[in-house]
C-alpha cells in the first residue's frame, strides 16, 4: 500500500493555489511566484506539461501548463481529480508545547503527514523557549505554515493543515469544549494509560484535542488545571520520550484508533 501511494505521488507534480487563484468557472488557475519558481527551476516543467494543483480546502485538480512567466504560471484545462491521499475522518488538533531548535519544525511536518487537522503551539511554564513579542510569534507561524505547505504537497493531502499562532497554556484551558470533543493531556506522570483513558470513549469520536509537551515536563499546577478543566491525563508507558517523539506518537496512536491509520 505504501509503495503504491508513493508511486502515485511520484507521478503527480503537485502545486498549491488558493481558491482565489482559480478563475470563476474553475477552468484555469494561476500559480504564484514561489510555485512558479519550483515548477520552472526545480521540476523544469514546460508549456504543455500535465500538473496537479490543490486549493488547500480538500479539492485537487488536473491541469496543463499554458504559460510560464517570471512570477506566475497559468494552468488551463483544469478538471477536478481525486486527491492522492484522503483526509482522515478524525478532526484532530495537536497542541504542542514550544520546542527548541528545529524540533517543532519536525512536529509540524510529521503532523501534516499523519493527517492532523490543526497544530497549536502552546507557551508552557517549563518550556525552554520563549516568544518575546508578537513579531517573533508571527515570524515563527509563517515559517511553520510554509513547512506544513511543503509537507502537504509531498504527502498527497489536498487540505492544508491549520497552523495556529502560539497561545498560552491558560488560553488553551479556556477553550470551550464541544459536546463531542475529547481533550487529552499527555504527561510523563499523574495520568492513566492510553488504554484506560480510551475506555468508554466512543470509537466514532471524531473531534479531539491532544496536548503534548513540554521538554521540561508539565508543572503540577498545569496538570491540576487541565484535570479541573475536564482534560483526561494520559501517560505513555514507562519510557521517557522526547517531546517531539511523544507528539508524533500521539498523533499516530489517535489516527490509528479513531482515524484512518490502519
Amino acid at each position: 500500500m505504501v509503495a503504491l501511494l508513493t508511486l502515485r505521488l511520484m507521478t503527480r507534480r503537485r502545486f498549491y493555489a488558493p481558491i482565489e487563484a482559480f478563475s470563476r468557472d474553475a477552468k484555469s488557475a494561476t500559480l504564484n511566484a514561489d510555485e512558479t519558481r519550483h515548477l520552472r527551476e526545480v521540476l523544469r516543467l514546460k508549456v504543455g506539461d500535465e500538473v496537479y494543483v490543490f486549493d488547500g480546502h480538500g479539492h485537487e485538480f488536473r491541469g496543463q501548463v499554458q504559460a510560464i512567466e517570471k512570477n506566475s504560471t497559468l494552468l488551463t484545462s483544469v478538471t477536478e481529480a481525486e486527491p492522492a491521499s484522503p483526509e482522515s475522518p478524525l478532526n484532530l488538533t495537536l497542541a504542542v508545547a514550544l520546542l527548541k531548535g528545529e524540533k517543532f519544525d519536525l512536529v509540524v511536518q510529521k503532523a501534516t503527514e499523519l493527517g492532523v487537522a490543526s497544530v497549536v503551539p502552546v507557551i508552557s511554564t517549563r518550556a525552554d523557549i520563549r516568544i518575546r513579542n508578537d513579531e517573533e510569534a508571527e515570524h515563527k507561524t509563517i515559517r511553520w505554515r510554509r513547512i506544513a505547505l511543503e509537507a502537504t504537497k509531498q504527502c498527497g493531502r489536498a487540505r492544508l493543515m491549520k497552523m495556529e499562532a502560539p497561545i498560552t497554556f491558560a488560553e488553551l484551558m479556556n477553550h470551550q469544549q464541544g459536546s463531542n470533543e475529547i481533550h487529552l493531556m499527555f504527561s510523563e506522570r499523574d495520568g492513566t494509560s492510553f488504554a484506560t483513558a480510551m475506555d468508554g470513549v466512543e470509537q466514532r469520536s471524531d473531534t479531539m484535542i491532544a496536548l503534548v509537551g513540554s521538554e521540561g515536563g508539565w508543572s503540577d499546577e498545569e496538570i491540576i488545571q487541565a484535570r479541573e478543566s475536564g482534560w483526561k491525563i494520559v501517560t505513555l508507558g514507562g519510557r521517557t520520550l522526547r517531546a517531539e517523539t511523544a507528539a508524533i506518537i500521539t498523533a499516530a496512536l489517535l489516527q490509528h484508533r479513531f482515524g484512518d491509520l490502519s
